[in-house]
């Protein structure tokens, strides 16, 4: 038969060296009071706002000359150039030989702000504003006309 032994395991507490946490604490509360004193990165939306890059291409407007026309001659190039597909313009000539445009939509939804339609335009007509955050209940709202189109910055929001 074989004998019971009793056996022993030592184990040697482990501790660490003192002081040898002190650091990291030490480093971990400058960055907390660091960043607990300065200036914080967010902002009060939408009552403030950040600035937007000098490239940005927000919602759509159309030019208006000295004497309030617009600009647009309804040449059509913006629709035909359009990827999407989002401008519509139905033209119109007066007996002068001058044209206008008789309707002048543009569907926000559709758009993809490509910019296409600033570039091919010959008269200047149509721009991109920094206009990025418009906002509304019914899709209908985002088909934007000639009267939404020469001043696009009346319906964002304001905070107030």
């Amino acid at each position: 038969m074989m004998e019971k032994k009793d056996y022993v395991l030592n184990v040697s507490e482990r501790r660490p060296e003192k002081g040898k946490y002190l650091l990291p604490l030490f480093k971990g509360l400058g960055y907390t009071l660091k960043n607990f004193f300065s200036k914080p990165i967010t902002i009060q939306y939408p009552t403030e706002r950040r600035e937007v890059r000098p490239r940005w291409r927000g919602l759509h407007r159309l030019k208006v000359d000295e004497q309030g026309k617009l600009k647009c001659v309804a040449c059509g190039l913006c629709a035909k150039i359009c990827p999407p597909q989002a401008i519509t313009i139905v033209p119109y000539e007066e007996e002068g030989g001058t044209r206008y445009p008789k309707e002048f939509i543009i569907d926000e939804i559709r758009c993809i702000f490509c910019g296409f339609c600033q570039e091919a335009c010959p008269k200047d007509a149509i721009e991109l504003t920094k206009v990025y955050d418009y906002v509304d209940y019914h899709r209908e709202d985002f088909q934007f006309d000639i009267e939404k189109l020469k001043t696009p910055e009346r319906f964002i929001f304001t905070g107030k």
